[in-house]
């Protein structure tokens, strides 16, 4: 059950360029306590950049199935996801998301002994002949989201009383698990809970933080007590020259549930729509274990530690299809 009248949330913006920290610090405490979403601004990125990426991505989509199959998934999830690729709430929905993606993660030579590594390796890139500059485009933004992020990493660091650089050390997110997602929502594909159809299903992401650029179409939709009968679910409108920032899992883990990870989801009135998703996780070898300053006797820590890799790894079993349900349309795809 949900509430049928759904209205917009409200959320704290934090501006990277506002010279007092303390404010920033108390404004981000409150959102990370509240919802775990919160706007950034300010961030450095110009907005003809920005729009550069996305007429970039919508170069890619727009591409014959047959193109985009030819750099389908691949085991370092790294590549494009067809629609229904993915199911986030297999409990509630019908049929996979009604999305497609592409994943785009931290470059690295097949030849280097870190592509062994979950997650690290070669990415897939489109042919220059059908997509001069699109490689170009997307290294640069993902570099340019790295940096943002870790500026809000430190903000975050300060709110749990850490040390700024807390999380710039060597197995935090010196060599993070950094991964860019393009997605496109298709026009004519109507959402409706009641009938188990989504865009995206309900979820948690996996990592440490997620910065997402949107165009105008409202869809994302937060719920800030999965627990709640009936849930009530809120809009997050979309905010031109700013990210939606969320908190992930892992990061709910290591605040022993201090901070939220807040379930979410894409709800759509048959509008197309595109975002774009940048999600940090530390580094592979990482030990997650609930943070010195988030427990005490009467808060003991409430999860074992785990390996980033080794949950992360875990976490996109669960929800991606099988690569091997595609074999019919890869041999197709690179006639």
């Amino acid at each position: 059950m949900e509430n049928s009248e759904i209205s917009n949330t409200v959320l704290n913006c934090i501006s990277l360029s506002e010279p007092d920290v303390e404010k920033s610090v108390v404004l981000l405490k409150q959102a990370c306590l509240d919802s775990g979403f919160f706007y950034v601004v300010d961030h450095g990125i110009s907005q003809e950049f920005m729009d550069e990426v996305f007429l970039q991505s919508k170069k890619f989509f727009d591409l014959p199935i047959k193109e985009k199959m030819k750099v389908l998934r691949n085991e370092k999830n790294r590549g494009y996801t067809p629609l229904l690729d993915e199911i986030l709430d297999p409990d509630n929905q019908v049929h996979g998301d009604y999305k497609e993606g592409y994943y785009i993660g931290i470059e690295v030579p097949e030849d280097d002994p870190q592509a062994n590594k979950p997650f690290y390796g070669p990415n897939q890139w489109p042919s220059d002949d059908i997509l001069p500059r699109w490689r170009e485009v997307m290294e640069r933004y993902h570099n340019e989201a790295l940096r943002v992020a870790k500026e809000v990493a430190r903000i975050i660091a300060l709110a749990l009383d850490l040390p700024s650089d807390f999380f710039d050390r060597p197995e935090m997110l010196v060599e993070p698990i950094a991964t860019l997602r393009l997605l496109h929502y298709e026009a004519a594909r109507a959402s409706d809970p009641s009938k188990g159809l989504y865009g995206a299903g309900a979820h948690s992401d996996y990592g440490l933080i997620t910065l997402l650029a949107t165009d105008n179409v409202v869809g994302l939709q937060i719920c800030k007590d999965r627990n709640a009968i009936p849930q009530v679910w809120e809009y997050v409108a979309p905010l031109r020259r700013g990210f939606i920032v969320n908190l992930g899992d892992m990061l709910e883990r290591w605040s022993n549930c201090i901070f939220r990870s807040t379930l979410h989801r894409v709800v759509l009135d048959g509008k197309e729509r595109y975002s774009i998703a940048y999600f940090v996780e530390p580094s592979h070898e990482c030990i997650v274990e609930c943070l010195p300053t988030c427990m005490s006797e009467s808060n003991p820590p409430k999860f074992p530690p785990v390996t980033c890799a080794a949950y992360l790894s875990q976490r996109y079993m669960d929800t991606h299809a099988d690569l091997s349900s595609y074999q019919n349309h890869t041999k197709v795809g690179s006639d």
